[in-house]
């Protein structure tokens, strides 16, 4: 009786998915322009040896972006797969 539609489905697959991007979105922001802009307070934290606002540039923020795509990729694997969505692509 309560059997979802498919058009209902396809609404709420494309709400997780703005959602998910909305939020992933929010962190490469926060990665690139708060860590730059607060690159001198955070220099007073030294990781491996370098202060914290020049490991961000030169390579913290890369490691997060290369972690923000696979996390996409994972979370819109399983939202295909819950929803069942198929992808149009070769």
């Amino acid at each position: 009786m309560n059997e979802i539609t498919p058009a209902t489905r396809r609404q709420i697959y494309w709400l997780r998915n703005r959602q998910l991007t909305g939020g992933l979105l929010l962190l490469w922001f926060l990665v690139t322009y708060l860590a730059s802009y607060y690159a001198d307070a955070l220099n007073g934290i030294v990781v491996l040896g370098f202060p914290l606002g020049f490991y961000m540039a030169a390579q913290g923020s890369l490691i997060i972006y290369v972690l923000i795509v696979g996390w996409y990729a994972l979370a819109m694997r399983r939202l295909e797969k819950k929803y069942g969505i198929q992808d149009q692509g070769g």
